[in-house]
């Protein structure tokens, strides 16, 4: 009786199933939404890391967009590979100059030395809600390392010896996830620059010059030096802080040398030459009179 019971709830459940699974093919070919074979494409020249940087859920959704509207434009990818995406669509593609995040604070271990001990949850976005930082600058990088963690490319990684992120440029694509995951705003995206050179404030700091200084003695203190020789106009000062204009700067570098803290960063300029020593005069010969 029992073996009966069983074998009839085996066939009725394996029945039931077989009718589910009928309607549900009729309801497929019913419902079929024919979808454009190009956006696999488009999709596959996209990295794949659905960061959200685009605007968009994720890459797909970035991929059916492009597709839909026949313009790359709408939204960008710095991971992208924009030359076959135009040639999938059968368009010249939009392109942008590669961007990559830099670091705007140089609070190291030594600029900045802790003051106090951080042992809590290790995050920045809950350390920012208890303290200032272990150094005591409000503005600084806190070092828990959700940039790393938001990063889908590997490109950013906390130096144990400095406490701050590092960026191998490259694998950074310039996606902004990083930078949206910092509290505090010190990481930034900007132009990788002609030949790969740029130049930037590393400081966060908004606060006035001598407790800026009190906290970190490579901070920037808003005294204006840099704005006043840039030729270009490209550097500001708002709120004890500069910033230059990555856009307006031509990488002269005068606002480097005239910095009085270091709180300019240029990055992978060539060293310049050191000026030759001035050589010594020759010594002139005595000439002996003729004997006579």
């Amino acid at each position: 009786m029992a073996t009966t019971t069983i074998l009839y709830a085996a066939l009725t459940i394996g029945l039931t199933g077989l009718i589910a699974a009928v309607i549900l093919y009729f309801v497929s070919k019913v419902f079929h939404v024919e979808e454009d074979p190009r956006i696999d494409e488009v999709q596959a020249c996209l990295p794949g890391a659905n960061c959200g940087g685009c605007g968009f859920a994720g890459c797909r959704a970035m991929a059916e967009a492009m597709v839909k509207a026949m313009d790359t434009s709408i939204a960008y990818c710095p991971g992208g590979d924009y030359d076959k995406i135009g040639k999938v669509l059968g368009i010249t593609a939009a392109t942008r100059d590669p961007q990559v995040c830099v670091v705007r604070c140089n609070g190291t271990c030594e600029h900045s030395p802790a003051k106090v001990m951080y042992d809590s949850a290790l995050t920045c976005a809950f350390a920012n809600t208890v303290f200032s930082g272990e150094g005591a600058c409000p503005f600084g990088c806190l070092g828990c390392g959700d940039c790393v963690a938001a990063c889908q490319f590997d490109a950013i990684h906390i130096n144990p010896e400095t406490h701050l992120p590092e960026v191998n440029e490259q694998l950074c694509v310039g996606c902004k996830a990083c930078a949206k995951a910092c509290p505090r705003g010190v990481l930034e995206i900007r132009d990788k620059g002609k030949n790969n050179r740029r130049v930037y404030v590393a400081c966060n700091n908004k606060e006035k010059g001598a407790v800026a200084r009190k906290n970190c003695n490579a901070a920037c203190i808003g005294c204006g030096k840099c704005a006043k020789v840039c030729p270009f106009e490209a550097i500001t000062v708002t709120d004890n802080l500069a910033y230059i204009d990555y856009t307006k700067c031509k990488a002269c570098r005068k606002c480097v040398a005239e910095c009085p803290t270091g709180a300019i960063h240029a990055v992978n300029f060539p060293e310049k030459k050191a000026a030759p020593a001035e050589a010594a005069p020759a010594e002139q010969e005595v000439k002996q009179p003729a004997q006579a």
